[in-house]
């Protein structure tokens, strides 16, 4: 006799759970009534990241000792799930830059001092982090940065520019990596730096235009002789190489979360709009091939959702899982990608309008196979374990 299935996912706990409903309330109450302002205004407001902060949400994976509540990654994917379902991708990764991309630089590399220092304000909102790898020359190439930190006393001096760096225009902390080695090889060349805004030689000259992400402001910054102090180093000097690419693996988990949630959340609504939309004499859900269609995309996402909790899974207990990391970072984006095209189509006229919903998630999804690793870099991180 079969047995039902469990009600709970293997996956999470009751304190996962709590956390998605908590998300998804604040998404439902403080997001999605005020996002189309955000997104004409090309920022989220500094209040709304406050609230967020305030209700707990920016500090999940920061230690209780620093007022957050020390969850691990199955939370992290929780939150980028959740936060994707508002339609709303720029906001969804000014936040998600802040708790899982820039943050953990801090959490896991920081010394005791420097935690004590800043990570309370990182947890309430007050203080908005960002990460600045990305140069003009180097994006996915980490090894490729040309930024470099002349030790000088009680100081670094750094000089060189960073592009594309969300929360860069706002946000009051970059954690930037620069070459502190001119003479050893790239990957014992690199070191991380806390830089606050407002030290001298450090600027956001350029706030960006961009395709999608609207609400997200995104940024060039320069260096020109900035005077960092010695004791901004996160880790230890030349160290920074293997800290970056370690948390690449949250990060591509965060991104592959995002299209999932973002793809889950377009299925439901064309799902809704084809039981609507009449067209012939019946409704568009009664035409096979566009119902075939949206069930073999669903199909596509409930396979990329059940190998991002299976690879969060191994990195929560510490598995080696680059390869599932890289394969769902690579599946999930492309296949969102594949999910707003038709679900766009299916709204026919009114999805290739600014005032529909689906066709800002299809701009803002088609950045998901290019950022935090391009999907064909991703294949070769694959294929290198086959």
């Amino acid at each position: 006799m079969a047995t039902a299935a469990p009600s709970v996912s293997p996956y999470f706990t009751k304190e996962h759970q709590m956390l998605r409903e908590q998300i998804r309330r604040l998404v439902k109450e403080e997001v999605v009534p005020y996002g189309e302002q955000w997104e004409a205004d090309g920022m989220v407001p500094r209040d709304v990241l406050k609230k967020f902060g305030e209700m707990g949400v920016l500090g999940i994976r920061v230690p209780e000792e620093y007022g957050g509540t020390g969850l691990d990654v199955m939370a992290s994917v929780v939150l980028a799930e959740e936060l994707a379902r508002s339609t709303f991708g720029g906001f969804t990764v000014t936040i998600l830059v802040h708790t899982d991309m820039a943050s953990p630089h801090l959490i896991r590399y920081g010394s005791e001092e420097q935690k004590q220092r800043w990570l309370p304000d990182i947890v309430s909102g007050e203080k908005i982090t960002a990460i600045g790898v990305t140069e003009p020359d180097a994006g996915s190439d980490v090894a490729g940065i040309r930024t470099q930190a002349v030790r000088d006393g009680d100081h670094y001096v750094l000089n060189g520019s960073k592009t594309f760096i969300t929360n860069g225009y706002y946000g009051d902390i970059v954690f930037v990596a620069a070459k502190t080695d001119r003479d050893a090889r790239d990957s014992r060349s690199i070191s991380v730096f806390l830089v606050e805004r407002g030290t001298p030689g450090f600027t956001a000259p350029v706030k960006l235009d961009k395709h999608g992400w609207l609400c997200s402001d995104t940024a060039e910054l320069r260096f020109d002789d900035c005077r960092v102090p010695a004791e901004n180093l996160i880790g230890g000097e030349n160290e920074g190489f293997y800290s970056i690419m370690n948390n690449f693996q949250n990060e591509r988990l965060v991104i592959a979360a995002m299209a999932v949630g973002e793809a889950s959340k377009a299925l439901e609504m064309t799902v809704e709009y084809v039981h609507n939309r009449h067209a012939f004499g019946s409704p568009l859900w009664e035409k096979q091939g566009i119902r075939q269609r949206l069930a073999l995309r669903a199909s596509e996402n409930e396979a990329a959702r059940r190998l991002l909790y299976h690879a969060a899974w191994m990195e929560s207990v510490g598995t080696d899982c680059v390869k599932e990391v890289s394969m769902v970072k690579a599946f999930a984006a492309e296949t969102a990608q594949n999910v707003m095209y038709d679900c766009l189509q299916f709204h026919g006229g009114m999805g290739y309008m600014r005032e529909s919903a689906i066709e800002r998630m299809a701009r803002d999804a088609r950045i998901h196979t290019i950022g935090g690793g391009a999907t064909e870099v991703m294949l070769e991180e694959v294929a290198k374990r086959m």
